[in-house]
């Protein structure tokens, strides 16, 4: 294991509960590590969801495959992000998404009885966890309310003006798959904004 990946999950774990050493040293045999490759796909659909990650580093991203066989990205996870499909993970079952690395990246990964295994041991992980779902519920309650109230190039501009460093990093056709419009659309609103 990477030594800066436990020190990731110690610092994000310290912006929420207080933990010790002992403690945290404990925690940490709950979990498993990996590095993926760019583009390495780590759940698919059809598969049991059996994990939920963690980014130390590098960018992932879920998405779903439409009936006209293009790729909808639904959600993106950089450092300290989680990422799982919740509903298949919770309950051990099939996922209708991917899981993809869009760069090499460095991940910590808990199994489900693990997962239930450490909230067992550490109630306060549970507190932790709150915020982290209280968090991503949030971020996709925004999406949702920008889908429906925003144009797509409106969308677009709040994406660049809050994350400008995200919106750099992503590819763009990712980012074109996150806000449901094609590539092309996107370079037209981009050239647009640069000809003002």
């Amino acid at each position: 294991m990477n030594i800066n990946m436990p020190q990731t999950l110690r610092n994000h774990l310290e912006k929420f509960v207080q933990i010790n050493d002992e403690d945290f040293a404990e925690l940490l045999l709950f979990f498993k590590s990996t590095t993926v490759a760019k583009k390495q796909n780590l759940l698919q659909e059809d598969e049991i969801c059996n994990y939920h990650y963690f980014v130390a580093k590098g960018l992932l991203r879920k998405f779903f495959i439409h009936e006209r066989g293009g790729e909808q990205t639904t959600e993106f996870a950089i450092e300290t992000w989680w990422l799982t499909d919740n509903t298949a993970f919770e309950r051990r079952s099939t996922t209708a998404f991917y899981i993809q690395a869009v760069e090499k990246s460095e991940l910590l990964y808990i199994s489900w009885s693990d997962q239930e295994k450490l909230l067992e041991r550490f109630p306060f992980m549970e507190r932790y966890f709150r915020f982290v779902y209280q968090r991503a519920y949030a971020a996709s309650q925004m999406r949702v309310k920008y889908l429906f109230s925003l144009s797509k190039e409106e969308f677009y501009y709040q994406l660049e003006n809050k994350y400008p460093e995200f919106v750099q990093r992503v590819p763009q056709y990712l980012i074109a798959s996150y806000l449901g419009f094609t590539p092309e659309y996107l370079s037209e609103i981009r050239k647009r904004r640069t000809a003002r």
